[in-house]
């Protein structure tokens, strides 16, 4: 794995998504409900809940807004029922951008992706049109201030696990896996402790865009705002080294 960090673009996501914690929630919600009408609210027998349950931890959600959100969908069956649609497209200077949502409304979210990549000066494209730049990896991002392991015996921990790579950057430590055996992998650290600062199934790209013309940022910035404000969007991946 290229020694490329996303530790300081996401502790930067972050700060920014501090006040708007309640669209995280909303994301990370939907996410409980559509894995507890996939397979149960009970997480021992769902692992697709589990991570879910993971990453509600990594961003800080409540337990007992965790607990509501498990029992609100496990005891509505008549809930409403979320569509997962991924749009690929380009921004600025052919960035590439892959946008994950779950919609109650095909028609209203693919109108607003659309918009958002049009007034950021990109397109939307066709299935498959940028997927293909990126690999679909487990990663778990772990703060070194945080994590009492050192590096070697945390690496042992998480390749005897099943992960594939393991990357030590200057202020995190990095573990990759492939998508089936994540839950495995963050299993293993989360029994021995570890403190996960982002733990998910993610878009790696295998390479990364500069945007060196201002314009070209602000327009990009411009797409990410837009689609970072959508209640239907789930998660945004993209190739701009920022």
């Amino acid at each position: 794995m290229s020694g490329h960090s996303k530790f300081a673009n996401i502790k930067h996501k972050k700060e920014r998504n501090d006040a708007a914690k309640g669209k995280i929630f909303t994301v990370i919600g939907r996410e409980i409900a559509v894995a507890v009408k996939e397979g149960g609210p009970d997480p021992a027998n769902n692992s697709k809940l589990r991570d879910v349950i993971a990453k509600a931890k990594a961003n800080n959600m409540p337990n007992d807004t965790i607990d509501r959100g498990i029992k609100k969908a496990a005891g509505d069956a008549n809930s409403v029922n979320y569509e997962v649609l991924t749009y690929e497209g380009y921004g600025p200077n052919g960035v590439a951008i892959i946008v994950d949502t779950l919609t109650d409304n095909k028609n209203r979210t693919a109108a607003n992706v659309r918009s958002a990549f049009t007034k950021g000066g990109g397109n939307v494209g066709t299935p498959g049109s940028v997927s293909y730049m990126f690999d679909k990896k487990g990663q778990i991002i772990i703060d070194k201030e945080e994590c009492d392991m050192d590096g070697d015996e945390l690496m042992m921990l998480a390749l005897d696990a099943g992960a594939e790579d393991f990357a030590e950057e200057e202020d995190s430590f990095e573990v990759y896996t492939g998508p089936d055996d994540f839950s495995a992998v963050r299993e293993a650290l989360e029994k021995q402790g570890i403190p996960m600062m982002e733990a998910e199934v993610t878009m790696i790209p295998q390479t990364w865009t500069q945007l060196t013309d201002e314009d070209a940022v602000k327009k990009m910035n411009k797409i990410l705002d837009l689609l970072d404000e959508d209640d239907d969007v789930q998660a945004v991946y993209h190739n701009w080294d920022e």
